[in-house]
């Protein structure tokens, strides 16, 4: 967005879901608030912080796209355990990855998984750049974003 006269008022990001109803309990628990907007095969939310127009699109599909993950950056760990009570506290299950290597950052984070197995992490970066690590191209893999081990929950647990 260069365009020195243009405001952007907020990002939007639309998902496909297989069951609306599941997924807008699940985002409503996730956002903490109600959606703005509801039809038949569509919901939205219009979240104010972080700015945010999202909708769920009912859609048959098979498998997952190309989507690896999404996320909300907050200022401190904090904030992320605070976020992560919400989210716990209103039924949703959490894992937690504390001083975690990822994407050449040191991180704290906690993440859950939406009805159709999008994952969402709430993370605040800890230490930035991270240099790469010069003895192995699967260690330098391993500390990219994404490999298969970074920014990738396992399994969920309770937190």
């Amino acid at each position: 967005m260069n365009a020195a006269n243009v405001t952007a008022l907020k990002a939007h990001l639309a998902i496909r879901v297989t069951n609306l109803d599941s997924s807008r309990e699940f985002y409503r628990k996730l956002f903490g608030i109600e959606p703005s907007k509801v039809r038949t095969g569509y919901a939205k939310f219009d979240v104010q912080n972080p700015p945010l127009n999202f909708t769920l699109n009912q859609a048959t599909f098979n498998g997952s796209g190309a989507l690896s993950h999404l996320g909300i950056q907050v200022s401190s760990t904090e904030d992320v355990l605070a976020i992560r009570k919400s989210w716990s506290d209103s039924g949703l299950i959490t894992r937690d990855e504390m001083q975690t290597n990822c994407c050449y950052a040191t991180q704290d984070k906690t993440w859950v998984h939406d009805p159709d197995g999008n994952e969402w992490e709430v993370f605040v970066v800890l230490q930035d750049n991270l240099p790469e690590n010069p003895k192995s191209e699967e260690a330098t893999i391993a500390q990219s974003c994404c490999p298969p081990t970074c920014c990738v929950p396992s399994p969920a647990s309770t937190q």
